[in-house]
């Protein structure tokens, strides 16, 4: 850690620790984040990397996952624990990379892996726990369609969810810190620099920018009339350092309230109804609540911030 951070608050390294006040959730302000910064200023004491804490997050979340596939209780207790405490070092990661700025192109492709893998874990798990149980109201096992139900509610649920709420908090992080405070970014820019990377070796870096392209594409695809509204920002004022402040002001005002929606549909909200559900021993109701309430919040998420954009957009073409 440098000079200047050596000399400030617990509080002052709490703020820069933090991406900005209208994108963080109140679970994470006031327990995740400053548990997180204690474990970064420990860390950081004993020189550990950022990258090295995300690794120890990925045993931690697998080793959740596995606990989850237990029905009894304390196997799911150490099941929560585990995954708080792979939270604490996801956040931790994030934290102690802004304040020290060791922030690194493989920090970024294993913090999406680290979160990939809870996941892929939890799910796994909870299918094996559920394949002999009957389905509701039957006296038929779920036997191989609770894999398939895993698939819907992880593949086609959650990850489409959790994706676009990550793209609109960049969008919002965009409009209110510059370009700087967003790590938003395009399939166009992405592809370019996959294209330009050697044809032989640097296969991390195939790996990322391949992946991390589509990535990119799939949230623009979905996105019509945000790209269409910020083709029409670019074309008329180069990059947004250059919009004028009213508008962007504008824009944040109505983005806003959708912030809260971007929190429910990333970790915390998640991981509090699969702690109570297979703490109750309901864990299908897990998968449920990815493909009916999540997906319903999805939606309107969705629907919602494409409607802005529209109007955000002809406001632009009246006013031009």
């Amino acid at each position: 850690m440098n000079n200047d951070n050596d000399k400030k608050t617990f509080r002052q390294l709490l703020q820069i620790s933090m991406k900005s006040p209208d994108t963080e959730e109140t679970i994470d302000v006031y327990f995740t984040r400053p548990i997180g910064l204690v474990f970064a200023l420990f860390w950081n004491k004993l020189g550990v990397h950022p990258n090295a804490i995300t690794i120890l997050s990925i045993f931690l979340g697998v080793g959740a996952g596995v606990m989850f596939g237990f029905s009894d209780l304390w196997h799911n207790v150490a099941g929560v624990v585990l995954l708080m405490f792979a939270n604490f070092c996801d956040s931790t990661d994030g934290q102690m990379a802004r304040i020290t700025g060791k922030k690194t192109r493989i920090g970024r492709m294993l913090d999406g892996f680290a979160g990939d893998m809870w996941f892929l874990s939890i799910y796994a798990a909870l299918s094996v726990r559920l394949f002999h149980q009957h389905i509701p109201f039957t006296n038929i096992e779920w036997s191989f369609w609770i894999f398939l139900i895993a698939f819907v509610a992880g593949v086609l649920c959650h990850s489409p969810q959790a994706s676009l709420a990550d793209y609109y908090r960049q969008i919002h992080l965009l409009f209110v810190l510059g370009r700087d405070g967003s790590e938003l970014d395009s399939y166009e820019s992405q592809h370019a620099i996959y294209e330009q990377l050697p044809e032989k070796g640097a296969l991390l870096d195939h790996l990322f920018y391949y992946n991390y392209q589509n990535y990119c594409r799939s949230q623009e695809r979905r996105t019509p009339r945000f790209q269409a509204m910020y083709a029409l920002l670019k074309k008329r004022y180069g990059s947004i350092e250059q919009v004028p402040q009213a508008m962007r002001n504008d824009f944040r005002k109505k983005s806003l309230p959708l912030m809260p929606l971007t929190n429910i549909l990333t970790f915390n909200w998640r991981a509090i109804s699969l702690y109570t559900f297979c703490l109750l021993d309901i864990p299908l109701a897990f998968f449920l609540m990815d493909i009916v309430v999540f997906n319903a919040i999805y939606h309107y998420m969705r629907n919602r911030h494409e409607t802005i954009s529209g109007k955000f957009m002809e406001q632009m073409q009246t006013e031009g």
